[in-house]
């Protein structure tokens, strides 16, 4: 899931937003020649997720840096425990510190707080899901850390499937009218996904074919009535602000897929430090 091309990319912008035109601090204070040995401590107890971006970050920055895990991405840690060690330049270190710490902070953040999630709808036969609420730019690691929580990705991009949703029905004069225009448009490969927020919108989408019907922003009672009207004619995905809902009544409503943008749009970066010895 994380090519090297992609995570190269992204890493290099990030190492030139940080660094700029030199690290003044560390080249003004440290020995060009002293080694320094580290550990990648967690401070709270999470799902971790990232290392090999970190791996690569300070290969980049230096290849003579020698970064050692001592846990796997989607491995459960503990406050106190040690997550990997690192040897190497220390300037090599220090100046790729910051960036490798943001990337492993934000992706563990991520990767436990789906696993938080996904416990709690466990044996509901529903799923959890995330959005496109990504980071400019992150999307591929952020969304890689919610598959590593045991989520589900979305779409990744607007290329990856049609999702018809309420600025889209108006455009193209109803729910009938878009999915036609779609069917007669797109690979019969690709899966059309609706967006509703009435029963009437639910029974016309189904008319006229779709695979996956989104409930937008619908209370217990009304997603209960959905799902026994579309009665497995269709997926069902419950979405609008989930993060705040109950998720273990939502998922026992029958929906199939619960869409969660503050897996990755809001979530707390979880706690970890360097410290060099």
């Amino acid at each position: 899931m994380l090519d090297k091309l992609s995570m190269d990319e992204i890493i290099t912008r990030a190492l030139k937003e940080d660094i700029g035109t030199g690290d003044i601090t560390t080249m003004s204070t440290v020995p060009a020649g002293q080694t320094i040995n580290g550990r990648f401590i967690a401070k709270e107890a999470g799902i971790i997720c990232g290392l090999e971006i970190v791996r690569r970050v300070f290969e980049i920055v230096n290849n003579e840096i020698q970064f050692k895990p001592l846990v796997n991405d989607g491995d459960a840690v503990l406050t106190g425990e040690v997550i990997a060690s690192i040897s190497g330049p220390a300037v090599g270190i220090l100046m790729g510190e910051r960036v490798a710490l943001n990337f492993l902070q934000r992706l563990s953040g991520i990767s436990s707080k789906t696993a938080s999630l996904a416990k709690i709808i466990e044996g509901t036969g529903a799923r959890i899901s995330d959005t496109r609420k990504t980071t400019p730019g992150l999307r591929v690691f952020e969304k890689y850390a919610v598959k590593i929580g045991g989520g589900m990705n979305h779409r990744f991009n607007l290329s990856d499937g049609v999702l018809i949703k309420d600025n889209h029905i108006a455009a193209a004069g109803g729910i009938s009218n878009a999915i036609e225009a779609a069917r007669n448009s797109i690979p019969h490969t690709l899966k059309i996904e609706v967006e509703v927020e009435t029963m009437e919108q639910i029974e016309e989408a189904l008319k006229a074919g779709a695979d996956i019907i989104m409930l937008d922003n619908m209370d217990i009672p009304a997603m209960k009535e959905a799902v026994a009207k579309i009665n497995g004619r269709a997926l069902v995905e419950a979405s609008g602000n989930m993060g705040d809902k109950d998720l273990r009544v939502v998922a026992e409503t029958g929906v199939d897929i619960i869409s969660i943008g503050a897996l990755t749009h809001s979530v707390k970066a979880m706690d970890i430090s360097l410290k060099l010895y």
